[in-house]
């Protein structure tokens, strides 16, 4: 029989660090008495960023094959195999449990019951089960009200199939930790293929429900295209699943919550020993960290709230804010309303980290334009945002060489993402805000001009476009083509913004050609789309809207939060609108 627990001192340590299986002994009698149980009361070793590693020393498997009986632990209430467990009287499930029992603390006992895992000084991190259980209940009301919700606002569409449209375009989805403002952006780690988890076993004729051990065999942004185990290279059962829902639960989950595991029916011939297979298999394997779920659900809390006001760039005239209020949050997105509109239409989507939205004030303290809105009364329970939710723009020196009015250089249209175009610095506001115009098509009075910070990705100095052989698009009306910039500032008397004033940093992103995601069309920006990168320059990405033509492609900065991995508008409960020639085009 396995003699897990002679493993030396210090392995035992390393492997028992995660403390997934604490307490699960191995079930093999004769080791009952070959080590003190101190040894799984060693410290905590602190927890590596890279995965948790499965070790084998778990009780991992119950399997209610009806012959066997099942048994229930009298120490932590465990329901297993009765054959599985420790000792002759089959009281409990593991020499820890036996031995907790005998040392007959009464509060340890009722503590472990909570917590479905016997007691050892680690209780206290051990308090979070019943907590993660409750968190992901709650977490699963919440969408099922946000999707409630949103279907009264919007027609939906059946669902899109995004498993079935990256497996038919053989295509790669942008991994999570390309986008760092989603949930779990910036602690996805090193998740990916191979990764064990448990999930329901839908290949069962049992009526109850019974789970089983998955592996990643492919992934697709939050998506994951799972394959169970013993399946080996048969893909046939292969199923994706969002690896951020409550069903998908890491290795040892169900033996801390005495859920049985059962074999998929279609291969329960192949091995007599399922228990020693999964030992076998699963021992050195990567799973999910203990506290994933936990992390979900903290990272889909925003800080925003219904009523907050904001300043928000006026869409109808990009020159000037206006107060608006939050009457939506989805995924972090924002549905504000401005604060004149009657009935509630008069609204603009954007994320809470967009730069076009600011705190109250704002406006007033750097010189930009501001429409007043003349609203007699406040409603009720109204607050201005609070200003340290705002995304903050990096300091800059104005003092020696700086931008100034007049100066040209190149920068993408506010009105048409798909163009970068020949502009001129307008007015320079205080902070590092800059006011640019459009050359050849700004209206007289300036109401098209548009704010850009200086340290914005959007802008250009001259020439970029030539370097990195992007069509530039010359001022409306300018007749001299091929565009020179040499003979355009000569005629216009002009000198360029001085290169050194533009941000050049340039983040390592992960982004590739031909990478899949989800993105807001920015030119309606209550929509989420199907979408492509299909070029990088440096920091900037060339979106593509699947089934749509390229004039619809829109220039976005590798850290827009209107970029989302697949399966982000599952995740949040927003409506994706699906590629064009899936739905009617056009529509």
């Amino acid at each position: 029989s396995e003699r897990t627990e002679h493993t030396p001192r210090p392995e035992r340590k390393r492997r028992d660090s995660f403390g997934m299986f604490d307490g699960y002994d191995s079930c093999s009698e004769d080791s009952s008495s070959s080590t003190s149980s101190e040894d799984s009361e060693d410290e905590v070793a602190t927890i590596p960023a890279s995965l948790p590693i499965i070790k084998n020393n778990g009780q991992v498997y119950t399997y209610p094959d009806g012959k066997a009986g099942m048994a229930t632990c009298e120490m932590c209430g465990m329901v297993g195999v009765r054959d599985a467990f420790y000792s002759k009287t089959k009281r409990f499930c593991s020499v820890s449990c036996s031995r907790s029992y005998s040392s007959n603390s009464k509060k340890a006992s009722i503590l472990a019951r909570l917590q479905g895992k016997p007691p050892t000084k680690k209780a206290k991190v051990l308090q979070k089960q019943p907590l993660m259980a409750k968190l992901a209940a709650y977490a699963q009301y919440q969408a099922s009200q946000q999707n409630q919700a949103k279907s009264k606002s919007v027609v939906p569409v059946e669902g899109f199939d995004w498993g079935r449209y990256i497996c038919s375009n053989n295509s790669v989805g942008a991994p999570v930790s390309c986008f760092k403002h989603v949930p779990m952006g910036t602690c996805w780690g090193d998740l990916g293929e191979g990764v064990r988890v448990e999930v329901l076993n839908t290949d069962t004729s049992l009526s109850a429900k019974v789970y089983w051990i998955a592996s990643i065999v492919r992934l697709a942004g939050f998506k994951a295209l799972l394959r169970y185990e013993g399946f080996d290279n048969d893909s046939s059962r292969d199923f994706w699943s969002n690896l951020c829902i409550p069903e998908v639960h890491p290795v040892g989950w169900c033996a801390s919550n005495g859920k049985p595991l059962v074999p998929p029916k279609s291969i329960q011939h192949k091995y007599s020993n399922w228990k020693a297979f999964l030992v076998k298999r699963l021992t050195g394997a990567k799973t999910l960290p203990p506290d994933f779920s936990t992390k979900v659900h903290e990272s889909v809390q925003y800080p925003f709230k219904k009523l907050m006001r904001v300043e928000v760039v006026d869409k109808t005239h990009l020159c000037r804010t206006r107060v608006a209020i939050v009457e939506q949050v989805i995924g972090g997105r924002l549905r504000l309303v401005y604060e004149e509109s009657e009935d509630g239409t008069d609204d603009f989507w954007c994320h809470m980290y967009s730069p076009l939205i600011h705190s109250i004030g704002w406006s007033r303290s750097i010189g930009h334009r501001f429409k007043r809105s003349d609203v007699s009364k406040k409603i009720e329970g109204q607050m201005d945002a609070p200003p340290n939710l705002f995304t903050k723009v990096k300091d800059v020196d104005q003092s020696g060489d700086w931008f100034k009015d007049g100066m040209k250089l190149e920068a993408i249209d506010p009105l048409n993402l798909s163009a970068i175009c020949v502009a001129t610095v307008r007015k320079v506001l205080a902070d590092g805000y800059l006011m640019i115009g459009i050359d050849g098509s700004e209206a007289a009075d300036g109401s098209d001009w548009f704010c850009y910070h200086s340290t914005s990705p959007s802008i250009f100095p001259a020439g970029f476009c030539e370097i990195n052989e992007i069509e530039l698009t010359p001022p409306r009306g300018y007749t001299k083509l091929p565009f020179k910039w040499f003979d355009y500032l000569r005629e216009m008397g002009a000198a360029a913004v001085p290169v050194k004033l533009f941000n050049k940093d340039v983040p390592n992103h992960g982004f590739r050609p031909g990478m899949k995601l989800e993105a807001v069309d920015l030119m309606e920006p209550r929509l989420v789309c199907v979408a492509t990168v299909t070029r990088i320059i440096h920091r900037l990405l060339r979106i593509h809207f699947d089934g749509w033509e390229d004039e619809y492609d829109q220039w976005v900065d590798c850290e827009s939060p209107d970029l989302y991995p697949v399966g982000w508008c599952q995740l949040t409960g927003y409506q994706l609108q699906p590629p064009a020639a899936q739905s009617k085009s056009g529509s």
